[in-house]
């Protein structure tokens, strides 16, 4: 169809289009001033992005998109607008329980309260910012006002209610876990006390620095009290195996040297002697005599200095054994201490953990505390609804404008509609494309004015005009 045709069926039908523009315009104006005006107030949240300086568990970045949607549903839930019928005490208004009580009571006048405020709210958030606007539309412009600031302190209400039952759950809960805490702190500790006071306990890391220097002089004096020993065995069985005379002690003893230099100056005496007077002669007897006497003064003076030598051996063995027993003594004392401080330790440690778990719980009892208590949300109402002087429904204009828009789409879609079940023949194109044959002339209407071999011919008169040549 072409647009010359489609204007062409308009023309024709242009009553019923007119019918129908006319009718749908008319309709749409009459409404708009017979339905009854509703006023819309408008109010505004605005969310705090800022953490909570109190509650660490509120950690939620209240600018992210889903946390705004979630706080719209909560906003448009049942127990927002229950909380507005209870501060409005709408239950206790008389047209609206004559309302709930004619459409047949089913459920219980708040149900019915709730439905009916949803109809009416409409909650929207802000593209680029945390404001969240709440509007309430209704007939009277100040219930309008009042519903709509009712919801936003409603809301307020209800968001710190969401975050104060909680905290009241986890402060009975961490109240009741502290108690325990603090009764096991307790216990652990008389348990450490009595243990120190069971094992005479003061500052065990000093009594166990002394024990253990202690143990380690000891240990020093018998390293030295053996070696000692071991050089006068050696000393003594030098003295045993009949080299006593080598010994240290006997060479250095000064009698000893002495009687051996006598000794040496009567040998060679005797010598001497013996040369010029002969054995027998008086004085090499004499000599003689002092020589054996000597030898004996010299082998009793040894004896008596390797009999020393044994005795401090023996001396050097006695004290060996002393430090040595003394050794294992302390060494049994320090695994002793040890052992002691190794529980005390444990305890110590179990009365620090217990401890920590009852500081760690208690400032969580403070902190859910100071929770509990706080009485400021993260939502703020930051503009006051007031009652609109204007009603916001039923427009005129615009409902006037869209009709026309409206009644000019139906007027064309019930002309066409008409046109395809009575169809007509309207142009010579229409009547080329039913019949399938060329247009050879057209007869124009007998009022038409024409110009017949170049002059204006009269009215009525009919004419041929030119034949169209043939289409192939």
């Amino acid at each position: 169809m072409s647009f010359s045709q489609f204007l062409a069926i308009l023309r024709a039908r242009k009553t019923a289009a007119l019918i129908v523009f006319g009718v749908v315009v008319a309709l749409a104006v009459a409404l708009s001033l017979l339905l009854p005006k509703r006023y819309k107030a408008e109010a505004s949240v605005v969310i705090d992005a800022k953490p909570d300086p109190i509650s660490v568990m509120n950690n939620a970045v209240t600018g992210l998109p889903n946390f705004i949607a979630t706080q719209i549903d909560v906003m448009t839930s049942d127990r927002v607008a229950l909380r507005v019928i209870r501060d409005l005490k709408l239950t206790e208004v008389a047209t609206l329980r004559e309302q709930w009580q004619s459409g047949g009571s089913e459920g219980t006048i708040e149900q019915y309260l709730i439905e009916l405020l949803h109809i009416g709210l409409d909650v929207k958030p802000s593209r680029e910012s945390n404001v969240i606007t709440v509007a309430y539309q209704s007939p009277d412009p100040r219930f309008s006002a009042a519903l709509a600031n009712a919801f936003v302190q409603a809301y307020i209400a209800t968001t710190l209610e969401l975050r104060n039952d909680p905290a009241q759950n986890f402060r009975r809960f961490f109240d009741t876990h502290t108690k325990e805490a603090r009764d096991s702190l307790e216990k652990a500790q008389a348990r450490l006390s009595a243990y120190q006071q069971e094992k005479g306990i003061i500052a065990t890391d000093e009594r166990m620095d002394v024990e253990n220097a202690r143990l380690n002089e000891l240990s020093s004096q018998l390293t030295q009290l053996q070696a000692i020993s071991a050089e006068s065995t050696s000393r003594q069985s030098q003295a045993a195996g009949g080299k006593g005379d080598q010994l240290t002690e006997v060479l250095n003893n000064p009698l000893i040297s002495g009687l051996k230099a006598d000794q040496s100056r009567n040998e060679a005496r005797l010598k001497e002697l013996s040369a010029k007077l002969g054995d027998a002669h008086p004085q090499v007897v004499e000599t003689k005599a002092n020589l054996a006497e000597l030898r004996n003064r010299i082998d009793a003076e040894t004896k008596r200095v390797t009999a020393g030598v044994g005795v401090s051996n023996s001396i050097n063995k006695g004290r060996e054994a002393q430090v040595r027993s003394g050794l294992e003594s302390q060494r049994a004392r320090v695994l002793e201490l040890k052992a002691v401080r190794d529980e005390g330790m444990l305890l110590q440690r179990e009365v620090d953990n217990a401890q920590r778990m009852y500081d760690m719980l208690t400032a969580r009892l403070n902190q859910t505390a100071l929770e509990a208590q706080s009485n400021q949300s993260f939502a703020n109402a930051l503009t006051i609804a007031q009652p609109p002087s204007e009603h916001s429904s039923p427009k005129l204009l615009r409902n006037t404008a869209l009709s026309i828009f409206i009644g000019l789409f139906l007027a064309i879609v019930i002309v066409m509609t008409i046109e395809k079940f009575d169809r007509r023949v309207r142009s010579p194109e229409d009547l080329a494309g039913i019949l399938g044959l060329p247009v050879i002339g057209v007869l124009p209407k007998p009022n038409a004015k024409r110009y017949v071999s170049g002059r204006l011919a009269a009215p009525g008169l009919p004419a041929l005009s030119a034949a169209k040549p043939m289409e192939s």
